[in-house]
């Protein structure tokens, strides 16, 4: 096997949720690596790995866990130079992620980061379980069906775009990364006349993990990787 960069996927944090593909990208590697925002600390990308695979080695790599700044640049260069010294050498490298790697993930920072250095590097991606899924699953929640919409939104810059999705009640929406923000989306969602059958989920597949709906966390925050899945307002079959 030629060396190569692979992005893998490995769910939303219960170890069962990672597929075989991914799986077996990861006993195929020759290294396995891990972000991490403390290198005492084990990671949930890495928690997974080693709670369905404990025979893999995982390494980490610190990252600076912000969307922007000299610290977070830097810990990405310093991450792409440590890949590109196996990469050089050969190696298949492999890189986790919660999630899949093609949304919302680091993943795509440390590609570039890579391919700055090494234009011609072969670059893989291995799709993931997305946490939205898997609370869908444990709340009985159907998304979206039909002709309905989907809209994924993250709450990083507030609840702008949350707002605009909401407001078609056609429109499934979810929301990543808003977990602090759950106050002001309940108290929106109550406006919009949708707060009902909205559901939150935080730490799925590990400890301390929570699904309720939305209304019953309104006057709380949650951690920062609390995901909302709001489906799309559905009158009454045979309803006029």
């Amino acid at each position: 096997m030629t060396a190569a960069l692979i992005g893998v996927g490995v769910g939303p944090g219960d170890p069962e949720l990672l597929t075989l593909r991914a799986l077996r990208a990861l006993r195929e590697a020759d290294r396995v690596f891990a972000p991490v925002s403390d290198p005492e600390v084990e990671g949930r990308a890495e928690s997974v790995v080693r709670r369905a695979a404990p025979e893999v080695a995982v390494e980490r790599l610190v990252f600076v866990m912000a969307r922007q700044g000299t610290a977070r640049d830097t810990g990405i260069a310093e991450a792409a130079g440590r890949l590109v010294e196996h990469l050089d050498a050969g190696e298949r490298v492999a890189f986790v992620t919660l999630g899949d790697p093609n949304l919302y993930s680091t993943v795509s920072s440390v590609v570039a980061a890579v391919r700055a250095r090494r234009p011609a590097v072969p670059v893989e991606t291995v799709p993931g379980i997305m946490a939205f899924q898997d609370l869908a699953a444990r709340a009985g929640t159907v998304v979206a069906d039909g002709a309905e919409v989907l809209t994924v939104v993250t709450g990083l810059d507030g609840t702008d775009a949350f707002d605009a999705a909401v407001a078609d009640p056609a429109a499934a929406v979810v929301v990543y990364k808003g977990g602090h923000h759950l106050p002001e989306l309940a108290e929106r969602l109550r406006q919009a006349g949708r707060l009902d059958g909205a559901v939150v989920g935080e730490l799925l597949g590990l400890d301390g993990e929570r699904v309720c709906p939305v209304a019953e966390r309104a006057g709380e925050q949650a951690s920062y990787l609390a995901t909302v899945v709001v489906p799309p307002h559905r009158p009454e079959r045979g309803a006029p």
